[in-house]
């Protein structure tokens, strides 16, 4: 590996949210980043400005968000609420409810609908087109084996991680039942489930610090093809020490992919080669999530504590990105951006330094909250002699 100099010192934007990130995601026709907060907010950020463009309150945590378009989005809540934000207006109406928190939230483009996951066990499809009313906006109700964990969608098809190491996959042309109805090949509980770009199937993480490649095509050929592999482990006088893998994120462009793991980690694989391309310094703790912006120039980091280890202080860390950047913390609630000096690259971080006890009774089922989240702006996945 080549070395990077250490980049110009860094610029903050104001306004992060005040208590940790759960999710976040880039829009798929601009810079635009929106984030879901445990402060019961969505955020709109434009990221290339540094300008926050919107915020929403809800009556809970909000625990997952995307979007509609540049103009609106949706957000899933621990207060059972599914809702539709309106960005230029700064306007939100609840589209509907299910019996238990909302997990998991994604918009099909194919479908034009909303497809919600929650612990209630269901799925439920809404129509964003429909009048004000649960009534007037649900589409239907699909029964799951178990709690919904993680949702992702590619074209017509939707793949369903659920408790207890279900996954259903559906044409959303026809949800009257799976397509298929599948068993993880990994041993352990499920934390993250994302398609692949081309469509050919998906890759699923688990709590044992491992992530299968799987496809959609059931013939002995294209099955022959999936595999899995060990990741965010380490030894440790004599023993293996293994961690959750609680984000994948895919390139839009080379379909190469990013892992994001409890070891604070977030390494980055050619799949079709089975290769590790890279690994990122370690973060000051777990990784939560990862999103890619659309042009796959912009990495969106989230960061967090995830009480995998107990009760114990929150240290403010020094944070660096050995061959493409470093960057130092200096105080909490700052987000800051960094130029790279040879690989065009940039850094966004925020820092969330949370009160000792304010995440710690939170359900152990929700897929890791944030108290810290990094953008890295690079021209990624490219192999270095």
């Amino acid at each position: 590996m080549t070395s990077v100099p250490t980049p110009a010192p860094s610029r903050e934007l104001s306004n992060p949210p005040s208590d940790g990130i759960s999710n976040l995601r880039f829009s798929n026709h601009s810079d635009h980043l929106l984030v879901s907060s445990w402060d019961k907010t969505v955020r709109l950020y434009d990221a290339s400005a540094d300008v926050l463009r919107g915020e929403f309150m809800h009556g809970g945590p909000v625990l997952d968000c995307c979007f509609h378009d540049d103009s609106s989005g949706f957000s899933a809540s621990a207060d059972n609420t599914v809702r539709r934000l309106v960005f230029n207006h700064g306007k939100e109406d609840i589209l509907g409810r299910h019996n238990a928190p909302v997990r998991c939230v994604e918009y099909s483009y194919s479908a034009g609908q909303v497809i919600t996951g929650s612990w209630d066990k269901t799925l439920k499809c809404w129509d964003p087109r429909g009048a004000s009313g649960q009534e007037r906006t649900l589409v239907g109700t699909y029964a799951q084996p178990e709690r919904v964990y993680s949702l992702s969608l590619v074209g017509n098809r939707l793949v369903v991680a659920t408790a207890g190491r279900h996954v259903n996959i559906y044409d959303l042309r026809n949800m009257s039942q799976p397509e298929q109805r599948r068993e993880s090949s990994l041993k352990y509980q499920t934390r993250c489930v994302r398609c692949y770009p081309n469509g050919t199937g998906y890759a699923l993480s688990s709590v044992e610090g491992r992530v299968s490649m799987e496809f959609f095509d059931l013939s002995e050929a294209s099955q022959a093809k999936k595999y899995a592999f060990k990741c965010h482990r380490k030894s440790e006088a004599g023993r293996d020490i293994v961690y959750p893998v609680n984000a994948i994120a895919f390139h839009p462009i080379y379909g190469t992919f990013a892992t994001g793991g409890c070891d604070g980690f977030v390494n980055v694989w050619d799949g079709n080669n089975k290769k590790r391309l890279y690994q990122y310094s370690k973060y000051p703790t777990s990784i939560a999530a990862l999103s890619f912006s659309r042009d796959g120039r912009l990495l969106a980091v989230a960061s967090s504590y995830t009480y995998e280890e107990g009760d114990k202080p929150y240290i403010l860390f020094s944070l660096s990105l050995s061959l493409s950047l470093s960057l130092s913390l200096s105080r909490p609630f700052s987000l800051a951006i960094a130029p790279s000096l040879s690989m065009k690259c940039q850094i966004l971080h925020l820092t969330f330094i949370p009160p000792s006890c304010c995440l710690g009774s939170i359900l152990d089922q929700v897929m890791q909250t944030s108290v810290a989240f990094t953008m890295l702006f690079t021209d990624l996945f490219v192999v270095q002699a």
